[in-house]
């Protein structure tokens, strides 16, 4: 008998939007251990890093060719850097900074971003996959 596997790939984006949502409440549940404990900030690091890039990115309508998850792979720490910054600027602009609202806010933004279709990426559409087959340009 055939398998087909075309739904298990819903189930499994439900999945992976789900850890995504998760991923900032968990980091911000590690800063109850003891400070300084490699537990403690592995998981912020880690989430402040590519959780808010990875739920802006990866949640596509549909199945990502190969040059488009290399691209969501090397944008979502760039972009997850540059939401955190916009954050705590905020944060710091309405002088209420702090680390526990800094993580309460990002983990909000990625729980919501998880939740929406992500955001187009141009080698989802056209890129490396099509100029693959295509006649190479010649140089002098």
């Amino acid at each position: 008998m055939s398998e087909n596997r075309q739904p298990a790939l819903p189930a499994r984006r439900t999945l992976i939007r789900a850890a995504l949502a998760l991923s900032g409440w968990v980091a911000l549940a590690a800063t109850a251990l003891p400070g300084g404990a490699p537990l403690r900030w592995i998981p912020g690091l880690l989430f402040v890093c590519f959780g808010p890039g990875l739920a802006l990115l990866y949640p596509q309508p549909g199945p990502l060719r190969p040059g488009a998850r290399l691209e969501a792979a090397a944008l979502a720490a760039p972009v997850g850097l540059s939401l955190a910054v916009l954050t705590a600027t905020a944060l710091f602009l309405v002088r209420s900074f702090s680390g526990t609202a800094f993580l309460v806010t990002l983990a909000a933004l990625t729980t919501l971003a998880s939740a929406l279709p992500g955001l187009p990426l141009p080698a989802a559409t056209r890129g490396a996959v099509e100029r693959a087959g295509a006649t190479p340009v010649r140089r002098r």
